[in-house]
C-alpha cells in the first residue's frame, strides 16, 4: 500500500500541508514522529510507518494504528477547546480494516461527533491513501479545573 506521492522509504519526505507535530512526550516520541495538517475545522495526524513499527508478519502493529487513533481523536478534541484544555481516554474504540507496511503513509481523520463541557465522542478512519484501514470512536474526558 505504498503511497503514490512520490515519498520513499525512508520517511524523509512529508506530503505538501503537514508539520512535525509540536505535541510531545517520552512515549509519543518513541511512538511517532507525528505531523499534523489543517483541515478546515478538522485536524489530520500522519506518520509514515518505520522499521521500529512493524510486527512479526510483515505490517505495522496494531498498537501503531491504535496508538496513531488515540493521538488524531484526542488532539480534535484539545485543539476544539479555547482555552486549550487536556484530555483523557475514557474509550476507544478500534476496527482493523487492512494492513499497513512499511514506508506506508498514513492518515487520521477525527471528527467530534458531539462535545458537552465535561465529555467529547469523536470517530474516524486511518487510510493509506484511498485504502481504509482503521475506524475508530472514542469518548474523552475534558479535564476541567
Amino acid at each position: 500500500m505504498n503511497d503514490s506521492s512520490g515519498d520513499n522509504i525512508s520517511g524523509n519526505n512529508i506530503p505538501d500541508g503537514f508539520e512535525r507535530a509540536t505535541f510531545s512526550n517520552p512515549f509519543l516520541d518513541m511512538a511517532g514522529p507525528y505531523y499534523v495538517r489543517s483541515d478546515g475545522d478538522r485536524i489530520v495526524v500522519g506518520a509514515r510507518i518505520h522499521k521500529g513499527q512493524i510486527n512479526h508478519i510483515k505490517v505495522a502493529h496494531g498498537g501503531v494504528l491504535g496508538t496513531l487513533a488515540d493521538v488524531a481523536l484526542s488532539l480534535q478534541v484539545h485543539e476544539a477547546e479555547r482555552p486549550r484544555l487536556p484530555v483523557a481516554t475514557m474509550s476507544l474504540n478500534t476496527n482493523f480494516l487492512a494492513a499497513a507496511n512499511l514506508g506506508d503513509w498514513v492518515e487520521a481523520h477525527a471528527s467530534i461527533d458531539r462535545m458537552s463541557k465535561r465529555t467529547a465522542y469523536c470517530s474516524g478512519r486511518i487510510v493509506c491513501g484511498d485504502v481504509v484501514l482503521m475506524t475508530m470512536t472514542a469518548v474523552f474526558a475534558i479535564l476541567r479545573r
